[in-house]
């Protein structure tokens, strides 16, 4: 009851208010106009009073200062005073704005968020701004103002209202650096998409364009919604005004890739996945999206069988016999086991910055991206890399070539038939689904799978890489679609890349059991393990294993 009771106290007290501020501009509107215009003005509620000081005099004295409109709006007031008008007129430039500029009298205003005060904007602005507003006007945007559509951007909408900045300013919302969510704010809007017919995917995908990943982590030559659809002069594409109609696109494109569309078209630029995409686009993920999932999958089968047999023949097998004496198997030359660190350092460096390309907003992203904003980390550090392993590649094919030691070693690696039956008999066995392993050769399916892999990869990657790296010649002189192929290829190519190391790679030189801790062939040049054909003993291990786990 207490909490009613003042409730109803306090609305009393409110219309209480409101009925004397009413009476005492009832009262001054005997004599004074302006008291009539204001009770139809945002200011209806405030008191004559209240900027009218000593009015109870008559006559009233003169040369009272009125009170400034920071009075009663003093965070208004101070967003002003530090935006490109505001510091203006601190310059000494009366032509500058001020409140009753754009706000009109004081008894006259209407309120910022009416309709009639949102349509005239664009004259208002235009007073100074007499060609910007020209151009607005002949705009999408503004015709759809004009017309009385409320949700139609104006002016402030994209400048801000009494806090303009400069675009040149970094926290201005139509900088480079936030014109992105300052056009999201409607493009990104489902329920508006949907009231006036709009595309809802334009922010989406231009997050997963190169422009919008490269703006997303601080770039600010990278192209962002005006660079294309313009500043004030927005058209529809299908206006043949417009910088984004078919007909406009190389011109547009051009400004950054010389060039661009002259021999074959552009096409669409906001694609997102299956949706106007090349067959050959479409095609070539769903085919990565199966291999990958098949191809890690068998290693993963393939190594855990492994794993598991080795750890039970360790467990349950008889004693380990006495070591024997072996002769240590040279593995590794010594100019390939250079080849293999820069391979290894190069294809570390390639993975963390290419994925950071993609994911900048990833923890492990973070020591690359922090410093995007003074120098491009991520993209200079991913073509180096790749600079690398392609010297990499040249220096090995050189070697093959000048070195018959090399050659004759390389030779060991080439595939054989009998490759195919040892991997799917080996499979078998890991998997329980075969009683005996098969023998299997000193250079295996193990070995040449992994060589053959970085072949088939470097070659790829670097095909596509170079496409990505010199794309301005690539839309010069071959279509767009060969891009957005490329794209896909290199994405998904460098997951089933990383993948495989960590997989397949890792596990035979890491976790394997018989190389455990280490395989230090990489940096000795001899394995770790003897040879690779079993002895009766250890084969009589692993099929006494079997027995106790039958039991």
């Amino acid at each position: 009851m207490r909490t009613l009771g003042v409730l109803t106290a306090l609305w009393l007290a409110s219309w209480g208010s409101l009925g004397l501020a009413q009476q005492a501009q009832e009262s001054c509107a005997d004599c004074h106009e302006q008291a009539k215009q204001v009770q139809a003005s945002a200011h209806a509620q405030v008191e004559c009073a209240a900027c009218h000081p000593k009015h109870e005099a008559y006559p009233h004295p003169a040369g009272i200062p009125k009170p400034g409109c920071a009075s009663c709006h003093g965070s208004i007031a101070a967003d002003h005073a530090r935006s490109v008008h505001g510091r203006a007129l601190r310059a000494g430039n009366t032509a500058a704005p001020t409140c009753t500029v754009c706000h009109g009298n004081a008894h006259e205003l209407k309120p910022a968020t009416a309709a009639e005060f949102r349509k005239a904007e664009p004259e208002t602005c235009g007073m100074c701004h007499s060609h910007v507003a020209d151009e607005f006007r002949g705009s999408v945007h503004g015709a759809a103002a004009l017309r009385g559509i409320t949700d139609a951007p104006v002016c402030t909408d994209c400048h801000g209202e009494h806090s303009i900045l400069s675009p040149e300013s970094a926290a201005s919302p139509v900088s480079p650096s936030h014109i992105r969510e300052t056009c999201g704010q409607c493009h990104g809007s489902v329920q508006l998409a949907r009231r006036f017919g709009l595309s809802a995917d334009r922010i989406i995908s231009f997050d997963a364009s190169f422009h919008g990943l490269a703006g997303k982590s601080g770039s600010q030559s990278v192209a962002n919604c005006a660079s294309c659809h313009g500043v004030h002069n927005i058209l529809p594409s299908s206006d043949l005004r417009s910088s984004i109609h078919p007909k406009n696109l190389s011109a547009t494109c051009g400004r950054c890739h010389p060039g661009a569309g002259r021999r074959f078209a552009l096409g669409t630029t906001h694609q997102l996945e299956g949706r106007g995409e090349a067959a050959a686009v479409v095609w070539a993920r769903y085919a990565y999206r199966i291999l990958i999932p098949l191809t890690i999958g068998l290693m993963l089968l393939h190594n855990l069988g492994d794993w598991v047999r080795k750890l039970l023949a360790r467990r349950f097998g008889p004693a380990a016999p006495q070591p024997r004496i072996w002769q240590p198997e040279l593995r590794m030359h010594g100019f390939e086991r250079l080849q293999h660190a820069l391979l290894a350092v190069s294809f570390t460096l390639l993975i963390w910055s290419g994925f950071a390309l993609k994911y900048p907003d990833q923890w492990w992203a973070w020591p690359l991206v922090h410093w995007e904003q003074y120098w491009p980390v991520r993209g200079t550090l991913h073509r180096t890399a790749a600079v690398v392993i392609m010297a990499v590649a040249v220096a090995h094919v050189t070697s093959l070539v000048v070195s018959r030691r090399l050659r004759s070693h390389w030779q060991t690696l080439w595939p054989q038939r009998s490759d195919v039956t040892e991997a799917v008999g080996v499979l078998l066995y890991n998997l329980g689904l075969s009683s005996r392993k098969p023998q299997v050769s000193a250079h295996s399916y193990v070995e040449k799978a992994e060589y053959w892999a970085v072949i088939w990869g470097t070659v790829i990657m670097a095909a596509t890489g170079l496409l990505l790296w010199f794309n301005t010649l690539v839309l010069a002189w071959l279509p767009k679609s060969l891009l957005d192929l490329a794209t896909v290829v290199h994405f998904y190519e460098a997951v089933l890349a990383t993948l495989s190391i960590v997989v397949w790679h890792f596990y035979f030189v890491i976790f394997d059991p018989d190389v455990y801790p280490l395989e230090t062939a990489f940096l000795t040049g001899y394995s770790v393990k003897p040879p690779r054909a079993e002895t009766p003993m250890e084969m009589h291990a692993e099929e006494h294993a079997e027995r106790e786990i039958r039991q």
